[in-house]
């Protein structure tokens, strides 16, 4: 196991140890299916290049559940998720 997986500051950084091993599995299969590293590392293991990219907050879960990369733009939630009945449907 890596040594980085152990400190509870990764686990904080993204919120629960159910978002880190979500946001590891879904990154290493994009790395898997080509998808560029956004950190530098000697390294081709896929695991350490992910939690690189945490510790540097390069990426993280969005409100979807889908792993965003920082700075880009997000996908509009309103697809996805119904907003439910206005204030004036209610009274």
């Amino acid at each position: 196991m890596l040594e980085e997986l152990k400190e509870e500051v990764i686990v904080n950084k993204v919120g629960g140890r159910f978002k880190l091993s979500t946001i590891i599995q879904k990154r290493m299969v994009a790395l898997n299916r080509g998808a560029r590293p956004l950190v530098e590392i000697p390294t081709k293991n896929l695991m350490k290049i992910v939690i690189q990219e945490i510790l540097e907050d390069k990426i993280y879960l969005d409100r979807t559940g889908n792993v965003a990369i920082k700075g880009e733009v997000a996908p509009d939630v309103e697809e996805y998720f119904d907003a439910g009945p206005g204030l004036d449907d209610l009274a």
